[in-house]
């Protein structure tokens, strides 16, 4: 039965993966191409573990059987098929690419699919990813695109090179799947520490295989929502060089207001049909309250006014007044903590400037004509 034990290809090419561990264990985390199509279940995996530890391996492997019956047994068969004939340059793995995914291909050849198996499984794939990262920030510069709340630091480094990402960039928020603020949770939830991570590390990899000598990112706190940055990148940003993004304050407040509430409500409406405005009003209202020590009572008592105000007119058709309550938290909680950050700031920025100005200085320094200088 076949074994790849060319790892970076697999990551690089985006193999499809089939995670053939529990329920449990994918949820902690995974490949980002990979589906959980589980060899057993979560109390399946558990009944065999505590027949292993007592009475051996093959005793184990009797029980795993009985367990799963023919029936079961064709049943994730049959979807591990149609996974392979979606996916004809995929694999399938797991937790070690032992006895679970031997057992995988196994059942696989008797329905006559030969589709072969990461050698080392999970564990080897998240321990090559992790080095790598590691070694690859530990080595070449970072540099980071700093700017105030608002200022579209996400979409020029998405968009700046006429639409699509500023070459030589992660986006870390949108592997976080979080816009990076107290408001920024999305709709759909975040993914595990260790999923963000092999994501990240992933995207490094595809980064470095491009020959970029310097990595660009937005210039992120330790936390994107619930997900820290890899301790390797924590590391590396004190010393980073970085550059400013400007913007006025009502730029700024537009740019919140398009991403935050409009955006926002669009996904929410999309998925969640009539009840999507009121998620969208108690997902703001928890996210004030949440920051509520930090303002204060006064401050939080005037900020949670206005956005009740301007939820009531929003649902009456008129979503201007979230504006008021943007701009004031701008300029009263996200503009101070902003500036006391700028001080802690080992090095002055390389450049600032506004958009156009920040995009065509990322694009100069990152082509390859500038690399070989």
């Amino acid at each position: 039965m076949t074994e790849i034990d060319d790892l970076k290809s697999v990551f690089l090419s985006g193999t499809p993966l089939i995670d053939t561990r529990s329920p449990s264990e994918f949820a902690k985390g995974s490949l980002p191409t990979a589906v959980n199509l589980p060899l057993m279940t979560d109390q399946e995996r558990e009944a065999v573990g505590i027949h292993y530890k007592t009475d051996g391996q093959e005793a184990a492997i009797q029980l795993g059987h009985e367990l799963v019956t023919a029936s079961t047994k064709a049943q994730r068969v049959a979807k591990w098929k149609a996974f392979s004939a979606e996916h004809p340059e995929g694999a399938l793995f797991c937790f070690r690419g032992g006895l679970r995914s031997e057992i995988t291909q196994r059942w696989l050849c008797e329905v006559g699919v030969n589709y072969p198996r990461i050698e080392g499984g999970y564990k080897a794939m998240r321990r090559w990813l992790s080095d790598h990262t590691d070694a690859y920030i530990a080595t070449l510069p970072l540099l980071l695109l700093g700017g105030q709340t608002g200022a579209a630091k996400t979409r020029v480094l998405n968009e700046g090179n006429a639409g699509s990402p500023i070459p030589g960039s992660i986006d870390l928020e949108g592997l976080a799947n979080h816009r990076g603020s107290a408001f920024g949770r999305r709709v759909t939830a975040q993914p595990s520490q260790i999923s963000f991570e092999l994501a990240f590390g992933i995207e490094v990899l595809k980064r470095s295989h491009e020959g970029h000598l310097t990595l660009v990112l937005e210039d992120e706190g330790r936390l994107i929502g619930r997900c820290a940055l890899p301790l390797c990148l924590q590391t590396a940003r004190k010393e980073a060089d970085w550059i400013q993004l400007d913007a006025s304050l009502d730029e700024r407040v537009q740019h919140s207001y398009e991403n935050y509430i409009l955006s926002n409500l669009k996904e929410l409406e999309k998925t969640r049909g009539d009840g999507g405005f009121r998620d969208f009003a108690d997902g703001l209202l928890e996210s004030l309250q949440r920051i509520q020590k930090r303002l204060g009572g006064s401050r939080y008592k005037t900020l949670k006014d206005t956005l009740d105000e301007a939820l009531r007119a929003h649902q009456q058709g008129n979503p201007e007044l979230h504006k008021l309550w943007i701009k004031e938290l701008l300029t009263e909680y996200y503009d101070p903590m902003y500036q006391y950050q700028m001080t802690k700031r080992v090095r002055p920025p390389l450049f600032k400037g506004e958009a156009k100005a920040v995009i065509e200085y990322l694009l100069e320094r990152m082509n390859p004509a500038h690399r070989t200088q």
